[in-house]
């Protein structure tokens, strides 16, 4: 096969996680994933309402601009995000103008910056220790891939249908390594089900919160923070019509 006689750009996008969360050979441990800028074929992948149904347009999108030889599903959601955010930066510019309570709101997405990090903590990978504050249980965590997150959600509309659970324990029982030294999964799942207080559920999951590495996409409506709406559009407002 011939080289492209045409040069075509990419850029570096910096994850939020440094990559300090990956394993040692993960192809992102250096903190950094390599995209193309988008083209005529991406669009397609925007505009493509079979994707788009399904719910798989932006992964779909995400792994055809990837570079990196990585499988975009084992990165967090929240270095997914970054990735997205850097794509549409790429693609259709910084500013992102969207509605919210019937007011519109444009926002310059190159000002949403990564989080400061506790690199400290985060480095103690792969397992990150944290203290119940009320029964003093020892429980280790990990942070969860796109792939983990996805499997979680399909399990926790199944648990709820047969009225066995729900997505806060589904999640927990992923999430917790070991319970006080003990990393048997069957032990996990008896205690995160059993003994785990709501209070110490709760401590948790704000320590996890708090802890991950992250770009806070929200804005200020001049009342209060809220979450920034991302939905097809947030590529650009005139794919509405394309699809």
């Amino acid at each position: 096969m011939s080289e492209s006689k045409f040069n075509f750009p990419s850029e570096f996008v910096d994850l939020p996680s440094k990559g300090l969360i990956y394993p040692e050979d993960h192809p992102c441990r250096s903190g950094k994933i390599e995209i193309k800028y988008m083209t005529a074929r991406e669009e397609d992948i925007l505009t493509n309402k079979n994707y788009i149904e399904k719910g798989t347009v932006v992964d779909r999108l995400l792994k055809s601009l990837t570079l990196t030889k990585v499988d975009i599903e084992t990165l967090t959601p929240e270095d997914k995000d970054a990735v997205m955010i850097a794509a549409r930066i790429l693609g259709y510019g910084k500013d992102y103008t969207f509605k919210y309570k019937d007011e519109e709101y444009t926002i310059d997405l190159s000002t949403l910056d990564p989080l400061p990090i506790n690199e400290d903590l985060i480095s103690k990978n792969p397992y990150i220790p944290f203290t119940l504050p009320n029964t003093e249980n020892e429980i280790t965590f990990k942070f969860l891939t796109s792939k983990e997150e996805t499997d979680i959600e399909v399990e926790a509309k199944k648990m709820a249908n047969f009225n066995r659970g729900g997505s806060i324990t589904t999640r927990l029982k992923r999430q917790i390594t070991s319970v006080n030294g003990d990393k048997d999964p069957n032990t996990i799942k008896d205690y995160v089900e059993n003994y785990l207080l709501a209070s110490d559920s709760k401590a948790l999951r704000k320590f996890i919160l708090d802890n991950t590495p992250r770009v806070e996409m929200v804005f200020n409506n001049g009342e209060e923070d809220v979450d920034m709406p991302i939905a097809i559009t947030f590529f650009y407002p005139e794919l509405i019509n394309r699809i």
